[in-house]
């Protein structure tokens, strides 16, 4: 489902040339039978060429996509189709060009009290993954966390939060390179792991991840941004011990959060 966060009529297609290796994955298991992207890529062969670059075990999928487009495309076929990808990639686009925009949209607007019931973060050791604009990872700091890792793959929001966090005054805030299901840091590394509208794609190997580096005793919390239902996420949580409760959020109803307690014995 495309998002309407931000008005890419006048966006520059050259704009995907600031995606980073996990958006160009997922535009390849999820859009390569899709006409715009094949028609986006003949179009523009440097973000052809930077895809391949960027993902080079997919470039052999990458290069027979673009062989079905006909050479004899017209400028109107082309900018239909790079507006229709740019709007499948709507949240992207706002990451990439404009990361205030995120912070701006009505979801993002819950009360903070939500995440401090669930968990205490004074004086604790704080990694947020995907942080995104900072939503989560800036609450933990408010709320008296010893530090706080801000882990976010984009570089774009990278420098968005690092900014952020230099307007705060913010000394024990770090904002680092990482995927949730790679997360750089060794095994008992966090006393809380948060995170929000992220969890999901790959929950056996972002689960696994976010167990290791949690201390015994640790908590992950999770906002994984599902609808109130019993979907693949909820089952999935649940098989794995976590609590799990609703909320209301501005713009989008009621969806979930969950809550794991780690119980775990050191070597």
């Amino acid at each position: 489902m495309s998002l309407d966060w931000i008005d890419v009529t006048d966006i520059d297609i050259k704009t995907l040339l600031l995606l980073e290796k996990h958006n160009i994955s997922h535009l390849e298991r999820n859009h390569s039978d899709q006409r715009s992207l094949a028609v986006v890529l003949k179009a523009n062969p440097e973000i052809l060429c930077y895809f391949k670059m960027i993902l080079p075990e997919r470039a052999e999928t990458f290069k027979r996509m673009v062989e079905n487009v006909s050479e004899d495309l017209s400028r109107e076929e082309i900018r239909k189709a790079e507006l229709e990808l740019l709007k499948n990639v709507n949240d992207w686009i706002v990451y990439a060009v404009d990361p205030s925009v995120y912070d701006s949209l009505e979801f993002t607007k819950w009360d903070n009290k939500l995440l401090t019931d669930l968990v205490s973060f004074r004086g604790k050791r704080v990694v947020d993954l995907g942080a995104g604009s900072g939503r989560l990872s800036f609450v933990a700091a408010s709320e008296g966390a010893s530090v706080v890792y801000a882990v976010e793959p984009m570089r774009t929001l990278r420098e968005y939060l690092k900014t952020r966090a230099r307007a705060k005054g913010l000394s024990d805030f770090y904002v680092v390179d990482g995927l949730i299901e790679d997360i750089p840091f060794e095994r008992d590394f966090a006393d809380v792991v948060i995170s929000g509208h992220v969890f999901g794609d790959f929950m056996e190997k972002e689960f696994s991840e976010m167990y290791r580096v949690t201390k015994p005793e640790g908590e992950i919390v999770l906002f994984p941004g599902n609808r109130d239902s019993d979907d693949r996420i909820h089952s999935f949580l649940l098989e794995k011990g976590f609590e799990w409760g609703r909320f209301k959020e501005p713009g989008a109803g009621l969806v979930r959060w969950y809550l794991f307690k780690v119980n775990k014995i050191l070597p």
